[in-house]
């Protein structure tokens, strides 16, 4: 007996997206313009949550901009590249025990 192929529907995209790649659509709904502060950048998008993780775990933007040295970016390129390392951090750290272990259960 053959199974049938899973069914392409809309709702669901074709990856996930996390960490600056799910940052930049923020950015490009805003009207956040550079030099920007980092209360600047909070206040033009809100603190979205941003995940980190294939997971989706998540970190608030401005938790993730406390952990970064520059208070003011020049453009959005630096400011996704002052990013980058701090999303890799979260996602390398697991996100605790718990994350880890759902990550290692099948459902």
């Amino acid at each position: 007996m053959a199974v049938r192929p899973p069914q392409q529907d809309g709702d669901e995209p074709d990856s996930l997206e996390f960490g600056i790649a799910a940052l930049s659509p923020y950015l490009s709904e805003s009207n956040l313009t550079f030099p920007a502060t980092t209360d600047e950048v909070v206040r033009a998008l809100g603190d979205p949550e941003i995940p980190y993780d294939a997971n989706d775990n998540t970190v608030a933007l401005s938790e993730a901009l406390a952990a970064v040295g520059p208070s003011e970016f020049d453009s959005k390129r630096e400011l996704l590249d002052t990013l980058h390392p701090v999303f890799e951090e979260y996602r390398a750290s697991g996100g605790g025990i718990f994350s880890q272990l759902r990550a290692l259960l099948p459902f």
